[in-house]
C-alpha cells in the first residue's frame, strides 16, 4: 500500500525528540509524503513546550519542503473521564489533536477506567485521533472502544513505534490483532502513523504495515491512503 501521509510525529519542541521542523518536513518529502503532522506533546508531558509553543503555531505556513505540514497536539489523557490537558480555546487552534495514556500524566487503571478514559477523550470534539491504544499497561475493552470510534468519528491509530521490536509499550501486538478484527467486524477505519522523534522514523510504517497485510486488513479502512479521506477528520480541513 502506498502512505500519503504521516499524522503523529514529533520535534525538538517536545523535549525527548531529536529533529527540527525543517528536518521532520524534509524527511516526510523524502518518503513521498504528501502531507505530516507535527503533533508534539502537550503541557503535562514533562520537559514538553509551554503553551504559548502552541498558540503560535498558526504563525507558521503550512507547506515546507514541497509537501504539506500541519501542526497539532498530542495531548495527554489526564483522569479516567477522558479530561485532556489543552484548554478548548487552544485545541480549537489545532490542526489535528491526537489523545493518548501515558505513564507520567496517568497512572493505568482498570479495563474499565481506561476504556472510560479513552472513550471521554473522544467525546471532546477537537480529539481526531486517539494515539497508541495497544499498550498492554492499559487495558482496554476494544470493543466499546471501536464502536465509540465509530459513533463519534474518531480515528484508531495503529502505531508502528508500539510494534517496533525496542518499542516501549507492553505487548502491543495481539492488542492491535484485537483492535483490528473489529474495526473490520464494524467497519471502522484506522490511521497508521509512525509516531517518529526522529528523522529516522518518519513516515516509516513497516512494523504495522507488515500486520495489516497478515490479517488482510482492508485498505480502503486505512485513511493514509487519501488526503482527501484523512482530512474528514480532523480540526482543519482546508489546504
Amino acid at each position: 500500500m502506498q502512505y500519503y501521509l504521516d499524522s503523529h510525529a514529533h520535534t525538538v519542541a517536545s523535549g525527548h525528540a531529536y529533529n527540527t521542523i525543517f528536518e521532520m518536513a524534509e524527511g516526510a518529502a523524502q518518503k513521498g509524503l504528501k502531507l505530516l503532522a507535527l503533533t508534539e506533546h502537550a503541557g503535562a508531558m514533562p520537559g514538553t513546550c509551554h503553551e504559548f509553543y502552541f498558540s503560535n503555531l498558526r504563525m507558521l505556513p503550512r507547506r515546507m519542503k514541497g509537501i504539506e505540514v500541519l501542526f497539532g497536539a498530542e495531548v495527554n489523557i489526564m483522569d479516567y473521564k477522558g479530561k485532556v490537558d489543552m484548554s478548548e480555546k487552544l485545541l480549537a487552534q489545532m490542526d489535528v489533536v491526537v489523545a493518548s495514556l501515558h505513564m507520567p500524566c496517568i497512572r493505568p487503571g482498570t479495563k474499565e477506567e481506561n476504556t472510560e478514559a479513552l472513550v471521554g477523550a473522544m467525546k471532546n470534539p477537537y480529539v481526531n485521533i486517539i494515539g497508541h491504544p495497544d499498550d498492554g499497561r492499559y487495558p482496554v475493552d476494544y470493543e466499546i472502544l471501536v464502536q465509540a470510534a465509530k459513533e463519534q468519528h474518531v480515528l484508531l491509530e495503529l502505531n508502528n513505534t508500539s510494534l517496533h521490536p525496542k518499542g516501549s509499550r507492553k505487548d502491543p501486538e495481539p492488542k492491535d490483532r484485537e483492535m483490528l478484527r473489529l474495526c473490520m467486524n464494524y467497519q471502522v477505519p484506522v490511521i497508521v502513523n509512525s509516531d517518529a522523534h526522529s528523522v529516522f522514523d518518519v513516515g516509516a510504517h513497516e512494523y504495522a504495515q507488515a500486520l495489516l497485510e497478515d490479517m488482510k486488513f482492508p485498505e480502503y479502512l486505512i485513511v493514509n491512503r487519501s488526503v482527501e479521506e484523512y482530512k474528514k477528520y480532523i480540526n482543519r480541513k482546508c489546504d
